[in-house]
């Protein structure tokens, strides 16, 4: 029988059961599979990893995808394979061992997608072993990273240029949510994309609509929110233990609420963000660490409590309500002590070079690292036990290591799960004979067989528990018996951990030695600052609607305003257009800024005709503190 070659509609079809693409996938994963270099700017739940997947599919070959986050590879990994679809993830604390079985795996098997992390790409293993990939499509998730000025800037992502030589003709795929003209360009030239097609979704989202309230009272404002508006939402706050406190006082309030932060252990975590997923919770108060990946269509309301470092980290949390395309809130509360909090942050976000001398040297101590060593090397890292070891602030500890990996000495990954995993190191004859020469193996053995595919080829995930159960053991019996079968290089077994890790890029030299470049320092101090300026504007700006402000920043213009955000609503009820207002307004500036005035006077000077609508923009204006009335009874500009 004659079978037709794959093409991007049978594929998602077959695979997603789809059977037509939103709004530009089709038109991206055309010029992908036109082999031509590809930006493409969606925005968050827009669909990206479809505009990777159908075309690499469609082609012959491998698709290597780089991420910056590891619990994402491991979702995108998880989502393909249950789909049919040969996936691998190269990720931290894998052995040497694991990695090379798995690019072996990437020339001679059928394995379809391969993701990685920035990180990996300079390492002698995966650049022999890419050469003699089939590759068919180089993918760049978060590829905002690329750049100095994205809020997410990873260095390692500066080296994927330099593997391009290897894979002559390979078109390359950068996607992004969120980034400024300003980044798109750095993108384009850090990748030396060649003649780069730039697809670039609007940032608009017409269904969203975001409030700003000033209010002293923000627990009570909350209530007020989550009475007001029905389903389900998350409250962003800063840190950890205002987490269980915002839960606590939710719940005390009839608000059903759990928290969510890196901290927690990792069985609990999932099974809070399962709860809020299935509806079984209404509300998750979380720090940033949770959004990324979760894709629940039915958030009505994102509340962020405390404010965000920068617009691009806003525009992302708060875009996660209303996937659905349904009418939802993101609403922002703030005091004037948030503001100062929000500079004083951003001021103090770049350690002095003598912090970031003494985090280096504490950590080569904690980690028991000889000088000129420890190239390439990955440790699990407490980052608890290090900061009391040595007393040093949390806070201090994480901006130095974020430094220190920006200026290429170290790589922190976050914590994730990574499952226990076996491989049999000996073919199937010679297990054969050990099984009968070691009788007491024997059924373990015929267990693991009969229970994993793969273990001759590849490391396959394994479950103690599970595997303890259908073999007949106690967890202790069946851990003993694993670690003698390795001890007798039968296996190979590297028991689960969900610690940190920490890789040093390169070898530990002496403190005197530590370069940061001025970038690093007083450039990123002043980029941090312009991003709080930047938050604060929009924060306090009363009289611009929300939506062409958020659009502005990423260089769009909207056609008008949204009609539903909070100034748009107290607009709304004013009865007059964009244009009558402004002429308003212009008017009331005008002859304020040449004489303080009485509210009589400012609006018997005008035609009679327009004293009522000059009457509501005053008290607009009023209002939202753009003129204000002094201690003796005169209308006068704020300056």
């Amino acid at each position: 029988m004659h079978t037709f070659p794959p093409t991007p509609h049978s594929v998602l079809k077959q695979y997603w059961g789809y059977s037509a693409f939103r709004s530009q996938q089709e038109d991206i994963i055309q010029s992908v599979i036109n082999k031509q270099d590809t930006l493409a700017l969606l925005p968050t739940g827009g669909g990206k990893s479809i505009c990777y997947q159908v075309p690499a599919l469609v082609m012959p070959g491998i698709c290597i995808v780089i991420s910056p986050l590891i619990a994402l590879m491991k979702d995108q990994v998880h989502n393909l394979t249950t789909r049919g679809i040969r996936a691998i993830s190269l990720v931290s604390g894998m052995t040497k061992k694991e990695i090379d079985i798995a690019l072996d795996n990437c020339i001679y098997g059928s394995i379809k997608f391969l993701y990685i992390s920035p990180e990996r790409l300079s390492s002698e293993l995966f650049i022999e072993r890419l050469k003699k990939m089939p590759v068919n499509l180089l993918a760049i998730d978060e590829a905002h990273c690329i750049s100095q000025w994205g809020h997410d800037f990873r260095p390692p992502y500066r080296k994927i240029a330099a593997i391009r030589e290897y894979i002559p003709g390979v078109p390359v795929l950068a996607l992004t949510a969120t980034a400024t003209e300003e980044v798109r360009n750095d993108i384009c030239t850090q990748l030396e994309m060649k003649n780069p097609v730039r697809f670039t979704a609007s940032f608009a989202r017409t269904n969203l609509s975001y409030a700003v309230i000033h209010d002293e009272n923000k627990l009570q404002r909350i209530l007020k929110v989550f009475n007001g508006v029905g389903g389900c939402g998350v409250v962003y706050v800063r840190n950890r233990r205002r987490t269980q406190e915002m839960s606590d006082w939710l719940n005390k309030n009839n608000v059903s609420s759990t928290f969510y932060h890196a901290g927690l252990p990792r069985d609990l975590r999932n099974q809070r963000q399962d709860d809020w997923m299935q509806n079984k919770v209404r509300v998750m108060v979380a720090t940033n660490a949770f959004g990324m990946g979760i894709d629940k269509p039915d958030v009505r309301v994102v509340v962020h409590i405390d404010l965000p470092d920068n617009l691009e980290a806003y525009y992302q949390e708060a875009g996660r309500g209303g996937r659905d395309g349904k009418q939802s809130f993101a609403v922002t509360l703030y005091n004037e002590a948030d503001i100062a909090d929000l500079i004083n942050r951003a001021e103090n976000a770049v350690p002095e070079k003598q912090d970031l001398v003494r985090i280096y040297k504490a950590l080569g101590n904690f980690l028991q690292l000889a000088l000129h060593a420890g190239e390439g090397e990955t440790y699990d890292f407490d980052i608890s036990s290090f900061t009391n070891n040595y007393q040093l602030s949390p806070a201090l500890t994480l901006q130095c290591l974020k430094i220190l990996e920006l200026a290429g000495y170290i790589t922190l990954s976050e914590a994730f799960f990574l499952p226990s995993r076996i491989h049999f190191e000996i073919g199937s004859m010679e297990l054969y004979k050990f099984q009968v020469e070691q009788a007491q193996f024997d059924h373990l053995i015929k267990t693991l067989l009969r229970s994993y595919e793969g273990l001759f080829d590849r490391f396959a995930e394994i479950n103690e528990k599970d595997l303890a159960h259908k073999a007949g053991l106690t967890k202790e019996e069946l851990f003993k018996q694993l670690k003698q079968l390795q001890h007798l290089n039968v296996i190979s077994y590297q028991p689960s951990s969900d610690q940190p890790r920490i890789t040093f890029i390169q070898q530990r030299v002496p403190e005197d030695e530590l370069v940061f470049p001025p970038s690093l320092l007083q450039e990123r101090k002043k980029r941090i600052l312009e991003s709080a300026q930047k938050i604060k504007q929009y924060i306090t700006d009363h009289y611009h609607c929300r939506s062409v402000m958020l659009l502005a920043y990423f260089n769009e213009t909207a056609e008008q305003r949204c009609g539903t955000c909070d100034f748009c609503r107290i607009r709304n009820k004013m009865e007059l257009n964009d244009v009558e207002f402004a002429m308003a307004e212009d008017t009331i500036r005008q002859h304020l800024e040449l004489k303080p005035l009485t509210p009589h006077e400012l609006i018997t000077i005008t035609a009679p005709m327009q004293q009522e609508k000059i009457t509501r923009v005053i008290e607009f204006l009023v209002d939202n503190n753009d003129i204000r009335l002094n201690k003796d009874g005169f209308l006068e500009l704020v300056k």
